[in-house]
């Protein structure tokens, strides 16, 4: 098989790449010319690198040349407002642009990476108060304030592959909740080990659907090898709540977890804080009015549909964040 990822260089990107090369195919990247490839460092030799951007048409049609499957991975993941421009070019213009040229190239299938985020989340008034609320593949997208901006881009992603969807292009959807695994602990959800290795005491209310990226690296795999098409599959291990994760997290470090719960008027009064700083001071805020208001509820992803498609079962939490600690301080 001949394949080609585009965000190769990021988290879920790198570990999909490793798998297909494990089984021995042909892996193409598509890379911007500053890209940091110190996830792939080890195999880059067996990959081939072509420079280009999926908003750059031209360098997309080429790299699409000669190859059978696509995994689109590439996107900008944040939540401060000052991103919201780019992510709207790169997440929807981008996702519109990959679409396009599979269908003018007669790509065999199309695997779409997306988030939980692009489900959305119910209006305040249909939660029932200190009752989880339990979302599936299902879900219909309504306007809510609990959906943030990154959310409504992957939304209208997903749309741009569900119109490739109806003009013909074999394609999956697959829709990850919080990632472990593996990277740069200043980046993404990495950044989590970090935390609580530098000993910070506060934890939030909540929960947090998680997924170990080899979890998903696995499910693409099996996914686009399969004659499944036209489908979306939530990829999502399970739920715990901030506490619970933070303090597996510690125990993997021999670390004090963080102990003194932050309530909902307190995040509120942070995000604000970390609003002004951010301004000020030109630097990324810890923690943003999205996160903040997203780590007091409880939303949890029914991953039934991903399980009865490929026969298929999430690894525990405790294994993901022992092995993901101790790759930051191998032993040997």
């Amino acid at each position: 098989m001949r394949i080609l990822i585009t965000g190769a260089t990021g988290l879920v990107g790198s570990a999909t790449a490793r798998r297909f090369l494990a089984d021995g195919h042909s892996v193409s990247v598509l890379h911007r010319p500053d890209s940091d490839r110190s996830l792939l460092q080890d195999v880059e030799e067996r990959i081939a690198w072509i420079e280009g951007d999926i908003l750059d048409i031209l360098s997309l049609e080429k790299a699409l040349e000669n190859v059978e499957y696509v995994i689109h991975a590439a996107a900008v993941v944040s939540f401060i407002p000052r991103d919201e421009a780019a992510m709207v070019k790169v997440n929807v213009e981008g996702t519109a642009n990959v679409v396009n040229v599979c269908l003018k190239r007669g790509i065999r299938k199309l695997c779409h990476v997306s988030s939980v985020a692009a489900l959305g989340r119910p209006h305040p008034r249909t939660i029932e108060p200190n009752k989880p609320v339990r979302i599936d593949e299902t879900q219909r997208w309504e306007d809510s304030p609990n959906n943030s901006a990154y959310a409504k881009t992957k939304y209208l992603a997903e749309l741009e592959v569900w119109r490739g969807i109806s003009e013909g292009l074999p394609a999956v959807i697959v829709n990850p909740s919080l990632i472990l695994g593996e990277g740069d602990w200043q980046k993404s959800s990495t950044q989590l080990f970090k935390y609580v290795y530098d000993g910070k005491p506060f934890y939030t209310e909540g929960t947090v659907n998680y997924v170990d990226v080899r979890d998903i690296a696995e499910a693409i795999y099996q996914l686009v090898i399969s004659d499944i098409q036209g489908e979306r599959f939530i990829l999502s291990a399970g739920s715990a709540s901030y506490q619970a994760l933070f303090a597996a997290i510690a125990k993997g470090f021999d670390k004090r977890p963080p102990h003194l719960k932050v309530g909902t008027a307190l995040a509120g009064v942070i995000w604000r804080i970390e609003a002004v700083r951010s301004w000020l001071t030109g630097s990324r805020p810890l923690i943003t009015k999205d996160t903040a208001r997203s780590a007091t509820h409880r939303f949890e992803f029914e991953n039934t549909k991903i399980k009865q498609a490929i026969a298929f079962d999430f690894q525990p939490l405790c294994a993901t964040v022992q092995r993901v600690c101790e790759s930051f301080f191998p032993t040997n």
